[in-house]
């Protein structure tokens, strides 16, 4: 691959050009911008990050990994509406400023949630350079292991809904970790992406750029959250969870650490459905 072939594409490009448009229009007060001001940030983020992992890396979910981004699309929809689930009855967070309009709600949750796993995922990939050289020594994981990492997995995820909201506010953070646990070794068995088996390779830079990513992007979401007209607010229940930075407490941002890794598994769950009978190589 000549060099010529990974410059920084023209739609990184377009995408630093929408973001700063973003940030001024919001502050200009067009209405169209305050309302989706956080799709329209986090759709900018995601290509000019895939630009940057293709002139970096010389590959890129756009660019190389094309049918894995389109998918990923919906199912990041879907896999968001999950979380909306569980804080039906958890109610750690609501939605303020979001259009009286049914369409234009529907537009702005769909548009947004389809960005998550696109950015997570894109932030991890570039930021594994990072930790390159961070390796354990190569050792096999039994399958006993596995299944109790799952049989934990889905205890953290039943047990919050067994629980009435006074006591289950209290349980999010199981639910930050419980699809990771759970999925990761159904990964494994199905011969997919898995953490697990990047372990056995003595691999560490999937886990640790992921942990990073959460923090990257959970602060960039933040950050875009607090100047939106449509935005979410957090009801955190801990005494302890520090002074707000932005609209999140200090001790949450530590929830996306997990919940980066509960991406990964969740879209590589995806991915080994649909490859069943492939072997998919990691990125």
């Amino acid at each position: 691959m000549g060099n010529d072939n990974r410059k920084f594409s023209w739609y990184g490009s377009l995408g630093l050009a929408i973001l700063c448009a973003d940030e001024i229009l919001l502050f200009m007060g067009v209405d169209v911008i305050r309302i989706f001001f956080i799709p329209i940030a986090c759709s900018a983020f995601v290509l000019f990050l895939d630009a940057l992992n293709w002139m970096t890396r010389g590959e890129s979910l756009i660019r190389s990994r094309r049918k894995e981004f389109l998918v990923m699309l919906p199912w990041s929809v879907f896999c968001s509406f999950i979380f909306e689930l569980y804080n039906l009855h958890i109610q750690n967070w609501t939605y303020v400023g979001v259009p009286q309009d049914l369409v234009l709600r529907s537009i702005g949750f769909l548009w947004g949630f389809g960005t998550i796993f696109p950015a997570i995922l894109e932030t991890s990939d570039l930021l594994q350079v990072v930790f390159q050289k961070v390796r354990i020594k190569p050792r096999k994981i039994s399958r006993a292991t596995l299944f109790i990492h799952m049989v934990f997995g889905l205890l953290c995820l039943t047990v919050p809904m067994l629980f009435p909201h006074s006591t289950a506010k209290y349980l999010i953070p199981f639910v930050w970790i419980g699809f990771a646990l759970f999925l990761e070794p159904i990964n494994y068995f199905l011969g997919g992406r898995s953490l697990f088996r990047y372990f056995e390779n003595g691999e560490l830079k999937q886990l640790f750029s992921l942990m990073l990513s959460g923090l990257v992007c959970g602060g960039l979401w933040e950050f875009w959250n607090y100047w939106a007209e449509a935005r979410w607010v957090y009801d955190v229940p801990f005494s302890w969870s520090g002074p707000k930075v932005f609209e999140m407490p200090l001790a949450g941002f530590l929830g996306f650490i997990p919940f980066a890794v509960e991406c990964h598994a969740m879209q590589n769950y995806l991915l080994a459905v649909l490859n069943r009978r492939k072997t998919l190589t990691p990125s």
